[in-house]
């Protein structure tokens, strides 16, 4: 499409300014009062170029509205063409093929989701404000104050007691031989 030719780009461009300001002016077709033309891509070739259209107000939520606008853009096509190939100055005057644009259709959806989204988010706010964690208020572990003391002085004293007791009691007895 125009995204990769210069002149292309250009020639979209000019289309879009002579159809747009040509489409009152010149047509006088009530069905076309609230038509808008929001974007033109141009082939490389510069043989088709596709018209995107939309109409404002209505959001694409009335389709006889709709479809009245396409059939008189149809209708339009003809001299719609030739404005354009006076104005553009082109050898070949491209085929205009029109398409209605869903982007502002779907950007309303959108905008709806969105706002369904923020009112969510305020209601969790709300309810977090009076929200209590769940548990114990400090969840992290600690010691008990009297398990700091697992070892008492005597513990070791004892120890020592069983230790000297088996040397004294190994050093009086005689080692035997087993000859």
């Amino acid at each position: 499409m125009a995204g990769t030719n210069p002149r292309a780009a250009r020639i979209a461009a000019l289309i879009q300014r002579v159809i747009a300001s040509n489409m009152e002016s010149q047509l006088h077709d009530k069905r076309l009062a609230s038509v808008t033309i929001t974007e033109v891509r141009v082939t490389n070739d510069l043989q088709i170029a596709k018209v995107y259209w939309t109409q404002l107000g209505h959001a694409g939520k009335e389709q006889g509205e709709r479809q009245r606008a396409a059939q008189a853009l149809q209708q339009a096509h003809g001299r719609l063409r030739s404005l354009v190939g006076a104005k553009a100055g082109l050898r070949l005057t491209p085929q205009l093929q029109f398409v209605y644009d869903e982007v502002p259709t779907e950007a309303h959806e959108i905008e709806d989701i969105l706002v369904a989204a923020r009112h969510r988010d305020e209601e969790l706010a709300k309810m977090r404000e009076n929200a209590k964690y769940a548990g114990e208020s400090d969840p992290y572990k600690k010691p008990h104050e009297d398990d700091s003391d697992d070892f008492e002085d005597d513990d070791f004293e004892d120890d020592s007691d069983d230790f000297e007791d088996d040397e004294s009691a190994e050093s009086s007895e005689p080692y035997e031989s087993a000859e």
